[in-house]
């Protein structure tokens, strides 16, 4: 997204009361028909930083859309929780899944740094059956958490 749809996302969970707030958007990345605004729900529950955004969050990477799974991966790298890593590895063995998801989801696990989600990385690195482009990824991001 750029910066102007970056904005906007801000401007328009900003303006959400707090408590209800969380509320209307989780409502909204499930029950809301427009994509558009369906990926401003999720972006906004990544930026929110509150624990109850990683359950609907984890249900939107199972989701139809592409787009929303995606943009679910990048909410979950932003909160980091532990609870999201079985979805995350998941999401990365998933070989009919799009590359940047996958990537993302990588990047979630390495960033979540749990035992589980770095062997879910490493086995990932380990299958010579893999994506080389995306085992690259994962040894980029395996060797970031040996340097941290």
């Amino acid at each position: 997204m750029g910066m102007i749809a970056e904005r906007s996302v801000d401007a328009w969970y900003s303006s959400l009361p707090k408590t209800s707030g969380i509320y209307r958007l989780i409502n909204g990345t499930m029950i809301d028909k427009n994509e558009k605004e369906r990926i401003q729900a999720v972006i906004a529950l990544g930026e929110s930083d509150d624990p109850r955004a990683v359950r609907p969050l984890m249900d939107c990477c199972a989701d139809k859309d592409p787009l929303i799974r995606l943009h679910a991966t990048e909410a979950l790298f932003k909160l980091r929780s532990g609870r999201a890593v079985s979805v995350l590895i998941g999401r990365l063995g998933d070989k009919n899944e799009q590359l940047a998801t996958r990537k993302q989801a990588a990047a979630a696990l390495a960033a979540i740094r749990s035992y589980t989600a770095i062997e879910g990385l490493r086995d990932l690195y380990s299958d010579t059956d893999e994506d080389p482009a995306l085992r690259s990824f994962v040894a980029e991001e395996l060797h970031k958490i040996r340097t941290r």
